[in-house]
């Protein structure tokens, strides 16, 4: 059976390599999902630890052990983009972004930054669409704990305040289209959205 396909978009938080660059990513749903996580992907280029720079594989606990068929798509976009707060180079997939992080952050953000600048968008995807929805994301490590996950309360609830990261709609193709407010989409629990229902 084919997979289905949501593709997101996230705004690089404040005070990181990534800050004011938005970015693409998919996830890609099996068939027994929500039983099993979906695996992540960054559409647009990046330098991180836990991406792989080859394939774009985003390496992160939520999609993996700590998958529960009630985690929303909103949580899974506010875990990856905690984790470009606080990345894990102990479990790299990019090698070398991983042993530069540890030993000299200033060139690993140099090089994170460049690529940024380079493959990054400086606006949401849904600006070069004309929509009039606007994506005004507040970054910052108070969003995320020191390990990269939500605090609690937000964990919780699965969703961020502000809109710096949301699902555009939900396809089977290489077209993407806005989905307008995520408040009311991305929020909803993925075991309500099997890959069937996608179109």
């Amino acid at each position: 059976a084919s997979l289905g396909e949501v593709v997101a978009e996230i705004e690089g938080p404040t005070g990181t390599p990534y800050e004011s660059r938005f970015f693409q990513l998919k996830l890609l749903l099996s068939p027994d999902f929500p039983s099993s996580p979906p695996r992540g992907y960054f559409l647009t280029k990046i330098y991180h630890p836990n991406v792989d720079q080859s394939t774009g594989a985003i390496c992160v606990n939520t999609l993996k052990k700590d998958w529960s068929p009630a985690t929303s798509f909103s949580h899974v976009l506010s875990v990856v983009r905690c984790l470009l707060i606080v990345p894990f180079p102990e479990s790299s997939l990019n090698d070398e972004a991983g042993k530069l992080f540890m030993e000299s952050y200033n060139e690993y953000a140099r090089r994170a930054r460049i690529m940024a600048g380079v493959h990054g968008r400086p606006k949401p995807f849904d600006e070069y669409c004309g929509s009039d929805y606007n994506s005004k994301g507040k970054g910052g490590s108070s969003e995320c704990d020191r390990n990269g996950e939500m605090q609690p309360h937000d964990a919780k609830r699965g969703s961020f305040s502000s809109d710096s990261s949301r699902s555009l709609l939900p396809h089977r193709s290489n077209s993407v289209s806005s989905m307008g407010n995520s408040s009311s989409s991305s929020s909803k629990s993925l075991g309500s959205q099997r890959s069937g229902s996608l179109r």
